[in-house]
């Protein structure tokens, strides 16, 4: 029995080593790539390893492209798209933990089940909706799409973490003459950071990663977010190894950033709250 243990043990760890290598294999090789002159980047059989490595790809970005406009575009989203559905989900999930109401938890579920929708299924529809109200090509219209999308799930996530605060917290503060919103704001809220932190990395990482939607809704370089933006080393002659692997290695620092920050609040968040 011992030694059937420690074969699999001995198998399992193999197998995570695999599927270790396997899924750090591409990021190795775009990192590779993004320090490669733009000819060997292209040469056959490929090169493992820059020989020598070069910063002229990371130069090229930045000095002869919009590259640093589509990441001032894509922060600038994320961050008001962050704001604002924490101004929906707050008051929304902590009304759904505290107030009980006829047909409450039906309310929730459609909610939730709008947010399942894939967005490839409404873009048509969503694109002439946005071009007839005059918010094509605009951050608004961009940041109005990306909060209605993400809010149903801030909000389950929100109504669990506040279901995981005890009421007594909030009763005593009404004994001491506190009102229901000033108890949420200086009692409730500062208690929430976690959920809020698990809420502001999920729309992050969403904003920052979503294609289609800002590739559909923008068309100029002032607007362009930085994955249609990428796309743009994708041209008909060719692809551009070497720029398109430097722009990518350059917006993956933002979420990575991110998530090292919030990382501890991020996982208390969603084990306090998401997962309630």
């Amino acid at each position: 029995m011992s030694r059937r243990s420690d074969r699999s043990g001995v198998m399992i760890w193999v197998v995570l080593l695999v599927a270790l290598a396997f899924a750090l294999l591409p990021i190795f090789w775009g990192v590779s790539t993004a320090f490669k002159d733009a000819t060997v980047a292209e040469s056959f059989p490929p090169t493992w390893w820059p020989n020598p490595p070069t910063l002229a790809n990371f130069e090229r970005i930045f000095a002869g492209s919009s590259f640093g406009r589509y990441m001032f575009n894509s922060a600038l989203v994320c961050l008001v798209t962050i704001a604002a559905t924490l101004a929906i989900a707050i008051p929304a999930g902590y009304a759904a933990a505290r107030w009980e109401f006829r047909g409450k938890n039906q309310l929730l579920f459609f909610i939730l089940s709008v947010g399942m929708i894939p967005g490839i299924c409404i873009l048509v529809p969503l694109y002439l909706l946005v071009s007839y109200v005059g918010i094509y090509d605009t951050y608004f219209g961009l940041i109005l799409v990306y909060t209605a999308w993400q809010a149903p799930t801030a909000v389950w996530i929100m109504r669990g973490f506040f279901e995981a605060l005890p009421r007594e917290l909030e009763e005593s503060a009404y004994i001491d003459g506190c009102s229901r919103t000033k108890a949420l704001r200086l009692i409730i809220l500062p208690l929430s950071q976690p959920g809020m932190a698990a809420v502001a990395i999920l729309v992050f990482i969403y904003v920052w990663n979503e294609f289609l939607i800002a590739y559909v809704l923008t068309i100029s370089d002032n607007r362009r977010t930085i994955q249609s933006g990428l796309y743009l080393y994708v041209t008909q002659s060719g692809i551009e190894w070497a720029s398109l692997m430097a722009a990518a290695v350059t917006a993956l620092v933002p979420p990575m950033l991110a998530f090292s920050v919030l990382q501890s609040r991020f996982i208390q968040g969603l084990t306090r709250g998401a997962v309630k």
